[in-house]
């Protein structure tokens, strides 16, 4: 079998070879520290519920042992539901019908009935890249009359070639793509044609078409002869006609500690994503689903890092409402061998070994389950389909935590130790949820275990986390909830502007006692800010601050005082003043994916002339920064930025302008600012 994972440049298998420091980038090991770490969990402040094909694995046909009994009954075990077929990067050069790839290996026994068979013992849903860069949309048809019309496989997920901006558009070549023209417009021409041609045979199947990761190449950058990005062009053209877009991510990092800080890219990721969606679909943009196709740590493969990306990465990706989250892979080989946190690492991207050596060091027994399995077991028993997310935060950024609740009524919380050296204690608050007083159901994964122990200890409020660990908590509640209204459907909003916006919802269902009034919340973090309440089904909030991402959730209570779950999430961003005595423009003029060249225009809108000014903004996350400006003095403090008028541009007449420009630098989702001030006046963005 192949021990490349081919779906990634050269570089970045790269990527994996050193392994360093074990403690997170900046963040010392707190050793001997006893300080507990506080954990809020606030049931008030809903996320994503989680989906019946959210935890997933990708499938090669390159590896033999695909589909076989004793791989499909691992899977099974570790509640694997999504198996993407036939593997990466092999999409774009296999064909179905012969079960051939052209320039790759494919291995005996592997081919599509084969697939689907290990797929129904595993008890996972299908899903199938067509081959976009050597096939047709005709034979990528044919491909779904078969699955679904002649054998009745009911294959409902089909993406539309792998990672196909690797095509040499942008510089890298690795993605085979016969098309004369490689750009984005013509591979979403080519979408929306398979979309047709698929959708004809049976219109129930689902069409995914290939986005970038933001932050992540080639995010941002516009190749010669393009007007736009590969996400703005592809979803300009092909909006209309999918059902779900595709993310990849492997995080670039500088090692192992580098890599586990990356989760906190998730959040803002996922919103640029949703952002680029709403742009393009309008109306439909509700409707596209987006799925995390392919994802690994990158390095430390197969030991303990790698499980704590993957507990941490999965469960952040849920609560955003991803539909699947598909690890790479299930067996992919042996690499560059090394110690990682006292244990060896195979460099494998498999979850389960593959049995390989290299030189005198060979892998464990086949099948052996590698760390990241482990985790993803975890994750699969920790949050249950159905289940809905909630906010959970920690005061230490060494611990990460994440929760759910689930339809019974019970809580279950997931808690991520990074601090390789030393332990945690933890004490553990909770809004919205009053635990029973008896020892929660305690699972966790240790640095070098071989399985998940699980038994009863501590408290509901207090825990320890061993050293590298992943521990979920499972609590029953103090007293069964009964009669309480049902949750308000999901909230939509109108009318922004840049201090108000309206929220409206469907009514609760009432429970024993009728509805008598509903509660808006804000999420900050894991504690919640009530904006206000009302009697009816809409309520305008005021005070808002311009250019803010708000996220919000409605609660019912009723007459007796029982209180609703909350509702879904609503996320929007108010705007800027309609008029003021100022506007700016920000433009990103040239991308390059870690960095850009910004240009503001600054307007004088007032009637007074202005003689000296100083533009005040602040930029959305910790990793984003000015390296250098022109035109203007750039300084910066944490992430404000401040800038002054020089002696040639200081003096603006009403109706003058001035441009300025700086050099941004960005290592995560580039968010640009919204909001401006001029001279203390919030001025209207153009």
């Amino acid at each position: 079998m192949s021990t490349l994972r081919t779906s990634r440049p050269a570089l970045a298998l790269l990527m994996g070879a050193a392994v360093a420091a074990q403690t997170l980038a900046g963040i010392p090991s707190a050793g001997a520290e006893t300080t507990p770490v506080t954990v809020t969990v606030n049931t008030r402040a809903a996320l994503a519920v989680a989906s019946d094909t959210a935890v997933g694995t990708n499938h090669a046909i390159w590896d033999s042992n695909l589909g076989t009994n004793e791989t499909a009954d691992l899977l099974k075990a570790a509640g694997v539901k999504m198996l993407r077929y036939p593997g990466g990067s092999y999409a774009d050069i296999y064909h179905w019908k012969t079960h051939t790839a052209p320039g790759g290996y494919v291995a005996p026994n592997t081919d599509f009935d084969t697939f689907i068979r290990g797929a129904q013992r595993t008890g996972a849903q299908p899903i199938v890249i067509a081959n976009y860069g050597t096939g047709t949309a005709e034979e990528a048809a044919d491909w779904v009359k078969y699955a679904n019309v002649t054998k009745g496989y009911g294959v409902k997920y089909w993406e539309i070639g792998n990672e196909n901006y690797g095509n040499g558009h942008y510089g890298a070549d690795w993605e085979a793509d016969d098309h004369a023209d490689k750009t984005p417009a013509e591979y979403a021409r080519n979408v929306v044609k398979y979309s047709d041609a698929m959708k004809a045979v049976d219109p129930t199947v689902k069409i995914g078409a290939v986005l970038t990761a933001p932050a992540n190449w080639p995010d941002g950058i516009v190749a010669d002869g393009d007007q736009a990005t590969w996400n703005d062009t592809v979803l300009s053209i092909a909006a209309s006609k999918i059902d779900f877009v595709i993310l990849h991510w492997y995080p670039p990092h500088t090692d192992v500690a580098d890599v586990l800080t990356k989760t906190a890219h998730i959040p803002d990721m996922i919103y640029m994503v949703k952002q680029q969606i709403a742009k393009h679909a309008g109306a439909r943009a509700g409707d596209i689903g987006i799925a995390m196709t392919e994802i690994n740590s990158g390095i430390a493969y197969n030991t303990q890092p790698a499980a704590l990306f993957a507990a941490d990465a999965y469960a952040a990706l849920m609560e955003q409402g991803l539909f699947t989250i598909d690890w790479w892979n299930v067996h992919n080989g042996i690499g560059t061998v090394s110690t990682v946190a006292g244990h060896t690492d195979y460099g494998d991207f498999g979850m389960l070994s593959s049995a390989g050596c290299t030189g005198d060091v060979c892998e464990p027994p086949f099948n052996t389950p590698f760390a990241p399995y482990h985790a993803i077991s975890m994750v699969s028993a920790f949050a249950h389909p159905g289940d809905q997310f909630v906010r959970a935060a920690t005061d230490e950024p060494l611990v990460a935590a994440h929760a759910v609740r689930r339809p019974n009524g019970d809580l279950a919380v997931l808690l991520v130790n990074r601090d390789p050296d030393s332990e945690r204690q933890v004490k553990i608050g909770y809004a919205g949820f009053a635990p029973a007083d008896e020892a929660p159901t305690v699972s966790s994964l240790t640095n070098g275990a071989t399985s998940v122990t699980t038994g009863h200890g501590g408290t509901a409020t207090t825990q320890t986390l061993p050293p590298y660990s992943v521990t979920t908590l499972v609590l029953h509640p103090a007293a069964a909830a009964t009669g309480a209204p049902a949750a308000p459907g999901q909230p939509t909003v109108s009318g922004v502007t840049d201090r108000t916006a309206t929220i409206s919802w469907p009514a609760a269902a009432p429970g024993a006692a009728p509805v008598a009034k509903y509660e808006i919340h804000r999420q900050n973090g894991a504690v919640t800010e009530q904006l206000g309440e009302t009697s009816v089904t809409s309520y305008v909030v005021h005070n808002l601050v311009p250019g803010t991402r708000y996220t919000v959730n409605v609660i019912a209570r009723d007459t007796a005082g029982r209180v609703s779950w909350a509702s879904a999430p609503l996320t929007f961003t108010t705007g800027s003043p309609a008029e003021s005595s100022c506007s700016v423009r920000l433009t990103d003029t040239t991308d390059w994916g870690s960095g850009f060249v910004g240009n503001v225009e600054i307007t004088n809108t007032g009637t007074a002339a202005l003689d000296g000014w100083t533009l005040g903004f602040t930029w959305p996350t910790t990793w984003q920064s000015v390296s250098s400006g022109w035109s203007a003095n750039w300084t910066q403090s944490g992430r404000t930025v401040t800038v002054t008028s020089t002696p040639d541009n200081r003096r603006l007449a009403s109706g003058a302008a001035t441009s300025i420009g700086f050099v941004g630098a960005y290592s995560g989702p580039n968010v640009l600012p919204t909001a401006f001030t001029l001279n203390g006046t919030v001025c209207t963005t153009r």
